[in-house]
């Protein structure tokens, strides 16, 4: 009875131990598959934000391009007003002196040309156009020399330009009152 009572103690115990590690094998599993489910979510998570990042960068270097020429243009743009400039003078000052008027034409043409392949287009302004606050610039309001020109533009003093879709210069446009 004593052996039969020592080995039933000893099963008991056997079965405490079996219990004791199948929970310790259950837990350490469980432990094990929260941390690979934390690791997964910490990889899902870092891939995601490198995904944005290539993205983003992606399009700033396609925005530079498109404007990597706005320095540039906006230097050139007052030479471009000192061309309009100088062919209206030709225009008054010389009829006999078309040569001269025509060279000065097909330079002004092929610089304006060489720019239009590069992005860079006029923002249509003229002289009885409606004044929107968003496309011109207003330098000065004057009386409006008649009612329909009220709120108009009267005069443009220069042309703006556009550098794709961004406007780099306004024009810069006189509105009656």
């Amino acid at each position: 009875m004593g052996k039969k009572k020592d080995n039933k103690e000893s099963k008991e115990i056997n079965d405490q131990d079996i219990n004791q590690q199948e929970s310790q094998e259950v837990s350490v599993e469980e432990q094990l598959k929260q941390e690979h489910s934390q690791e997964k979510d910490k990889f899902l998570r870092l891939f995601a934000e490198f995904e944005n990042y290539k993205k983003r960068t992606s399009r700033e270097r396609i925005e530079l391009f498109k404007t990597a020429n706005e320095d540039l243009m906006t230097v050139l743009l007052p030479i471009l007003d000192d061309f309009d400039r100088a062919l209206n003078e030709i225009r008054k000052a010389s009829d006999e002196d078309k040569e001269l008027l025509r060279g000065v034409e097909l330079i002004n043409n092929k610089l304006r040309n060489s720019l239009a392949q590069k992005g860079l287009s006029v923002i249509e302004a003229k002289a009885g156009d409606v004044f929107d606050v968003e496309l011109h610039e207003a330098i000065t309001q004057i009386p409006a020399p008649s009612d329909d020109l009220k709120g108009k533009i009267i005069d443009v003093l220069e042309q703006g330009y556009k550098l794709g879709e961004k406007v780099i210069r306004y024009p810069k446009v006189v509105i009656g009152q």
